[in-house]
């Protein structure tokens, strides 16, 4: 449909942003001209839809749309500034905070600046434009809960790069995605194009998939006794978010996948399970800081096991064999958040639907 010359996949021109001069002689876009990296179609053109998939994802997060300030933080505040907490406790509840507090902003900067450019699908992108809005909800969010804690906001905002277990794991996902951060990057080339399908596996599959987990049972674990439940309530919101957003992922990954398969070689097979047992071993570590005696529960081991049973359902769900020995979910009530074995699901087999932040039950 278009002029080839128009589209030099490896060229370094506007033609993979939809930015580039409009092609006047092109003809009309169809369904087969639409592809997820290195399209020929016109990326400003949202019809036909070709992913119907991406279109309903992004017609859920439309639905599950919410804003911090709709939680009240009141009793929150209250327990933080009385004695109930353990000094462990808070401990915890702040390493927490502060890895979430920067892990939001890095994801939605690789979003933006990286995977938004070089997914060349209209749909698609959709999609990324509402994910990119929910990092942004869910940096507000932890704003509003340090604030309305009244924490040290230099503290908490720089865990990422002083607090080591929180550290290693940014710098382990930007030395997996450092390909992408030069502006010159194109895909378009085998090289470059498995560049970018590794930043989809670093980012979507390890970095929401796997180490916002630990995070998760955490908090909510601390919500189920009903303490801190304003944070809690807060982070199961997120969690339905980051649900899609892992799901979008994998399907965008294993769309790429059936789309170009000498991407997916056995050596690049064998690249994906060895990020995936690093993510575990790095995830394992932050659990041993946060909790170095355990509490509400939890423990370093049990989240470590928990951990492998998260990257065997994402091996699974890539394609790939089971990274670990089979294991049981050690945390069988984080199901009452997100059932892990309904996943690809999940919006048809909501355990809590909510529509705009309303109230939450923790019975």
């Amino acid at each position: 449909m278009t002029d080839p010359t128009m589209l030099d996949l490896n060229a370094t021109g506007p033609s993979a942003t939809g930015l580039g001069a409009i092609d006047r002689t092109g003809g009309r876009v169809t369904v087969s001209d639409k592809a997820m990296i290195n399209a020929r179609a016109d990326v400003n053109q949202l019809l036909p839809l070709k992913y119907r998939w991406a279109w309903e994802k992004y017609l859920s997060a439309c639905n599950n749309h919410w804003m911090p300030t709709e939680v009240s933080m009141q009793a929150d505040i209250a327990l933080w500034k009385g004695n109930a907490l353990s000094d462990d406790e808070r401990r915890m509840v702040k390493r927490n905070l502060g890895f979430f507090a920067a892990s939001e902003s890095l994801v939605a900067n690789n979003i933006v600046l990286a995977v938004y450019r070089n997914l060349t699908n209209p749909e698609c992108r959709q999609y990324l434009l509402r994910q990119a809005f929910e990092e942004a909800v869910h940096t507000h969010t932890f704003q509003y809960i340090v604030e309305s804690l009244g924490l040290d906001e230099g503290e908490l905002f720089n865990m990422y790069r002083e607090v080591p277990s929180i550290t290693d794991k940014a710098a382990w996902a930007l030395e997996h995605t450092k390909a992408l951060e030069d502006p010159g990057f194109r895909t378009g080339t085998e090289a470059a194009d498995r560049a970018f399908l590794r930043d989809l596996v670093a980012f979507y599959v390890v970095f929401e998939g796997m180490w916002f987990y630990t995070g998760f049972a955490q908090i909510l674990s601390l919500g189920r006794r009903n303490r801190m439940v304003g944070i809690a309530e807060q982070y199961q919101y997120i969690l339905r978010d980051e649900s899609l957003h892992l799901n979008f992922g994998i399907d965008v990954i294993n769309q790429i996948k059936a789309e170009n398969p000498r991407l997916w070689s056995d050596a690049f097979q064998a690249e994906v399970r060895a990020m995936i047992g690093e993510a575990a071993e790095l995830e394992a570590a932050y659990a041993r800081d946060t909790m170095p005696t355990g509490l509400l529960g939890l423990t370093a081991e049990l989240c470590g096991d928990y951990m492998r049973f998260i990257a065997n359902r994402r091996c699974a769900q890539l394609g790939l064999g089971a990274l670990f020995a089979p294991t049981e979910n050690p945390f069988p009530w984080m199901s009452e958040t997100i059932d892990l074995r309904k996943e690809k699901n999940f919006f048809e087999t909501r355990v809590t639907e909510y529509q705009t932040g309303g109230a939450l039950s923790w019975d």
